[in-house]
């Protein structure tokens, strides 16, 4: 849905392009490891497609954490973390010979492609902050009555 200043307003992460293309690459690499052989089931299949949907986990993680600028950009690094991670086991799958070089080129780019985009946002987080709503009374800590001090009346 467009915004007033002719950008999509983004209501949740689903609607999030760089979670869209996260999510899309996740499936690739699912389909893609369906032709693994059976005894990586449990080591490279498993690697790759976990580190894949740990993007979007910690992609919809920052999203939820938009409060807290830490908070935010610790999962954006998290997600970070795990394309790279992803695009490390896809070259073992095709040192492996599992798939071709070409095979994943494609796939390669576009997490360089989220890659980037994620760097982008932690090195300005304002627009995807959500504004602090506390006012400076709800910020500070109240101060303890002295109970040995004169009441003023």
């Amino acid at each position: 849905m467009p915004a007033n200043d002719g950008t999509r307003l983004v209501r949740n992460h689903f609607d999030w392009d760089i979670f869209k293309q996260a999510y899309q690459s996740s499936m690739q690499v699912f389909r893609l490891t369906k032709t693994f052989p059976l005894e990586e089931r449990y080591s490279l299949t498993d690697q790759v497609r976990r580190s894949s949907r740990g993007v979007c986990a910690n992609l919809a993680e920052a999203w939820r954490r938009r409060r807290y600028e830490g908070m935010f950009l610790m999962r954006l690094n998290d997600a970070e973390a795990e394309a790279a991670e992803t695009q490390t086991w896809l070259a073992f799958a095709v040192s492996c010979e599992y798939v071709s070089r070409e095979e994943v080129a494609d796939l390669v780019s576009v997490y360089d492609t989220i890659i980037g985009t994620i760097v982008n946002m932690t090195r300005n987080p304002s627009p995807w902050l959500l504004p602090d709503t506390t006012t400076n009374d709800q910020r500070t800590t109240p101060t303890p009555k002295d109970p040995k001090a004169p009441t003023q009346r």
